[in-house]
Order: C-alpha cells, then sequence, then structure tokens
C-alpha cells in the first residue's frame, strides 16, 4: 500500500478512535474509552509495522493454466 494511502488511512483511524475516546468518556465508561484509544493505536501502528500480503504467480502455476 503507497506511504500516501497508509497516512491518510491513519488519519481517519485516529479520529475515529478520538471520536469512539470522546463518546465513551460522555456516557461515562472510562474503561471502555481507553480501550478505543489503545485500539485505534494498535491499528495504526500494526498497519505501518506489518508488511502488506502480496502473492506472487510461480511459472509451475501459469504454465497449468494454458
Amino acid at each position: 500500500m503507497p506511504k500516501r494511502i497508509k497516512f491518510y488511512l491513519s488519519i481517519i483511524v485516529a479520529i475515529v478512535a478520538l471520536g469512539g475516546y470522546f463518546f465513551q468518556r460522555y456516557l461515562g465508561m472510562d474503561t471502555q474509552s481507553y480501550a478505543a484509544l489503545f485500539l485505534g493505536a494498535t491499528s495504526i501502528i500494526s498497519m505501518w509495522i506489518f508488511p502488506e500480503v502480496t502473492t506472487k504467480k510461480s511459472p509451475s502455476s501459469q504454465a497449468g493454466s494454458q
């Protein structure tokens, strides 16, 4: 995934996590509000750390399709 898309997706996830945090705080659920922040941060970090899964076609699989 291009870095530009990752950057914009990270911003969207951060906004949603902060929205969830403030909404849970408004409802008086302190533990769940911290869980929303933690899950949002974990999602962003894992998107940048772990590589995207790609499949490579081997020559043997291409020969079998003919």
